[in-house]
């Protein structure tokens, strides 16, 4: 094995750094895909998600007390459900400011 000396004009770099700047490297590229390239999309399917949810929850309720879906009763009642829950979002926000 050869042995290098402070005066030689070939000096290696440390294997270890080398691992270090590698792994920074990719954990960097893995952080910058997932918040330009995956968090967009993940964040859209969860909106899909929440809004298919609350049909659901407006479908089962409206239709448990005997109003179909598509009929006037029925826009009637998702409406009403609809501003429910605006109001709750509204006091939450208000809690989480301090505000209530």
């Amino acid at each position: 094995m050869s042995e290098v000396r402070a005066g030689s004009p070939f000096v290696s770099a440390r294997p270890t750094s080398t691992l270090i700047f590698v792994l920074t490297a990719a954990m960097l590229a893995c952080g910058f895909y997932v918040v330009f390239i995956s968090g967009p999309a993940m964040c859209a399917l969860g909106q899909e998600k929440l809004a298919q949810t609350l049909a659901d929850e407006t479908a089962g309720f409206c239709e448990k007390f005997g109003m179909r879906v598509g009929s006037a009763e029925f826009l009637k009642c998702s409406d009403e459900l609809a501003a429910i829950r605006q109001k709750q979002t509204e006091r939450d926000r208000a809690a989480d400011q301090g505000i209530l």
